[in-house]
């Protein structure tokens, strides 16, 4: 979900200044993401795009963007940011969420879907992705950000939840469904998918604390550089609190 509005200044992701965890999550996702952007014309779909901010920037290339999310107030400040950036005529903004996208999207039609933390909130993410994979038309891309299971098994341990630790260590689901690298490729095939890439997505943010990202000059811009210098490293995914995975829909 967008939660981190505007955190980068161009479609290079210079930063501006923090929102120190979610910052990096979205300098990076973009990177990755701009490659299959395209310069205009493309079709997105942003699932859970909140109050827009990776939306108007894909609307700022050119590209049509449907922001689907259930909340209100967060679709009406997407069609301000968009309105500010002179890109409303290519953004639509549609109340609903991922178990709806049938309704909003015809089949085959889309040629990129954005979603970005909303798999793991669902009783079925299989099922969710069907629904994103029949939207794609083939050889779309899909843009995935889920929750990595092994960082918050580490995480609850170094908070002394280790009831917790232990049920996520065995499978546990928690309040959310968590994701390992491995397992995607399969659950991608079972829907018509393939697998184009997975990186590391916060590796270190959560860990540097925040007092030092503030007071010490250029410690904000050296943590994403130590983030980006990790993310296409997969001995770093089982480390990483999110998965950013690129999928691509096999043709018919």
């Amino acid at each position: 979900m967008d939660s981190e509005a505007t955190t980068t200044d161009s479609d290079r992701g210079a930063v501006r200044p923090w929102e120190r965890r979610g910052a990096a999550r979205t300098a990076l996702v973009w990177e990755a993401l701009r490659a299959h952007l395209g310069d205009s014309g493309s079709v997105i779909v942003d699932i859970g795009g909140g109050t827009g901010g990776l939306a108007v920037r894909a609307a700022g290339l050119g590209n049509r963007v449907t922001v689907l999310d259930p909340n209100p107030d967060a679709l009406a400040a997407a069609l301000r940011r968009a309105h500010e950036s002179g890109v409303a005529d290519r953004v639509t903004v549609v109340q609903g969420d991922l178990t709806d996208l049938g309704a909003h999207v015809d089949p085959g039609s889309v040629d990129l879907v954005l979603c970005h933390e909303v798999l793991g909130l669902l009783d079925d993410p299989r099922a969710g992705l069907s629904a994103i994979a029949t939207a794609l038309r083939p050889d779309a891309v899909a843009s995935l950000v889920v929750g990595q299971r092994h960082a918050a098994v580490l995480a609850r341990a170094m908070a002394g939840q280790l009831a917790e630790a232990r049920d996520l260590l065995a499978g546990g689901v928690g309040k959310q469904r968590l994701f390992v690298a491995e397992e995607w490729p399969e659950l991608l095939a079972s829907v018509g998918c393939e697998l184009v890439s997975i990186h590391a997505i916060r590796v270190f943010a959560d860990l540097v604390p925040a007092a030092l990202v503030d007071s010490e000059p250029g410690a904000a811009e050296a943590l994403l550089e130590l983030e980006r210098a990790v993310t296409d490293r997969p001995e770093y995914l089982p480390l990483a609190t999110q998965l950013h995975v690129l999928a691509r829909r096999t043709a018919a």
